[in-house]
């Protein structure tokens, strides 16, 4: 079983990464404010379909992977490492101004939900990301490594429904702030750098278990 710091930590780093800027939470935000927070509703759950895609690839290759071959693990790790760093440098570089509303546009659930699936299980940077990012978390002193990817990819995944819904429900308030202004859009970005920064640094000093 995890033990409850991990958890801890965690949670507070899968709470972090939902809020700051990125396609998803971005995708929300302006759907929300141009469909309505029923619709950003939709298109997170789709989001969060995906998710779960992403989380029994990572499980069912990661741990395998992660316990026989130490080349293949280092391979994997500085491939996270490269891909956080690029992750922390995009956020810091980026501008304001970056956010744009498209069109009002009727669309039926269904379409709204596959949206937000098609939006994520096409991103393969999701998969690369999870790789890098869950494995920091497990020990195999917790147990099964698959057991405890799979159980941190649902915790990851309620994280994320938990700041995406806020961000719908506020899109209206939090989105005419970012949008209006280009110090709290610096902010924002500012923030998800510095996780990512962190992540790399973690990541790093991680040793095969």
């Amino acid at each position: 079983m995890i033990d409850y710091n991990t958890l801890i930590m965690f949670m507070t780093a899968s709470l972090l990464l939902a809020l700051a800027p990125g396609p998803d939470n971005i995708f929300v935000l302006t759907q929300s404010i141009v469909n309505g927070r029923s619709a950003g509703m939709k298109i997170i759950l789709g989001l969060c379909s995906g998710l779960v895609f992403h989380t029994t690839i990572v499980a069912l290759g990661v741990s395998a992977i992660f316990q026989t071959s130490l080349i293949a693990f280092n391979i994997l790790k500085y491939l996270g490492v490269a891909y956080l760093l690029y992750l922390s440098w995009k956020a810091f570089r980026a501008s304001s101004g970056t956010i744009t509303i498209t069109e009002r546009t009727a669309l039926t659930s269904w379409q709204l939900y596959r949206r937000g699936v098609i939006m994520n299980i096409t991103n393969p940077k999701v998969s690369i990301f999870f790789m890098a990012f869950l494995p920091q978390f497990t020990h195999s002193s917790n147990g099964p490594i698959i057991v405890q990817l799979i159980i941190l990819g649902l915790l990851f995944i309620l994280a994320t429904i938990v700041v995406f819904s806020a961000i719908s429900q506020l899109a209206g308030i939090i989105g005419s702030w970012i949008l209006r202004s280009a110090r709290g859009e610096k902010i924002l970005n500012r923030i998800a750098g510095t996780v990512f920064a962190s992540l790399a640094l973690k990541l790093i000093l991680t040793e095969q278990k």
